[in-house]
């Protein structure tokens, strides 16, 4: 996702990869069981912790994504149906409605912030729905912003597919699988552009969301609110 504003990059922390397009928004048409049984042990349980099993059950996501950052405020809400792919995103007033299975390049940006914001919303489902990435495991690693001792999980997508292609994510997982903190490292490279904490836990229909992503010092803060799943 190449965004030259300063509002477009600080969403392009998150891994907006071209092959969901075709193969992500498809297979979440599938039933979870089709799709989760591809991928390894690892990535399945971290699906898990954060309730893809209950994925098929899952008619519509209400959410208004937030970023918060030197002093400026930045908002829109999205209305998604995940098994017709029907779309409607929400700035100020203004309304933009489109289909995932068919995206016009009219509304190619539109969706570029669908998939962005779905992204920090259900990456842990990521890691089940997407191709195009390696992974690999360190135990007993320090996470960034707490210190707590984590299994880290470095998923590096390859450098073909891709909005921004070879980034590189390294999430922190805790005993139960789930997401404590992440690091972004765009195009793969050595130091993160960004490490945020997953926080503030809520569940809904049996999926669990992290509401509250922040740095360190909490100068950068991206969280959902008015979330409805249904």
């Amino acid at each position: 996702m190449k965004y030259l504003s300063l509002l477009f990059a600080f969403l392009s922390l998150t891994s907006c990869q071209e092959n969901q397009k075709k193969d992500s928004e498809q297979k979440q048409v599938e039933t979870s069981s089709q799709v989760e049984t591809q991928k390894k042990p690892i990535l399945h349980s971290i699906a898990e912790a954060h309730g893809i099993k209950n994925w098929d059950e899952i008619n519509s996501l209400e959410y208004t994504f937030n970023i918060d950052r030197g002093g400026n405020h930045m908002e829109r809400s999205w209305i998604w149906n995940p098994k017709t792919g029907e779309v409607q995103m929400m700035i100020d007033d203004q309304k933009t409605k489109f289909n995932t299975n068919n995206v016009d390049d009219d509304l190619a940006e539109a969706h570029q912030k669908f998939i962005n914001d779905k992204y920090w919303l259900l990456f842990p489902f990521q890691l089940v729905w997407d191709d195009g990435f390696s992974h690999e495991i360190n135990e007993n690693i320090k996470a960034p912003i707490s210190g707590d001792e984590s299994t880290q999980v470095t998923i590096q997508y390859n450098k073909n597919d891709g909005y921004t292609p070879g980034d590189k994510y390294k999430l922190y997982i805790d005993k139960s699988h789930q997401i404590q903190e992440w690091g972004y490292y765009p195009g793969g490279q050595d130091e993160p552009a960004t490490e945020t904490t997953w926080e503030d836990y809520t569940t809904q229909k049996g999926l669990k969301i992290s509401q509250m992503h922040q740095n360190k010092d909490a100068s950068f803060k991206l969280y959902f609110t008015d979330l409805k799943i249904n």
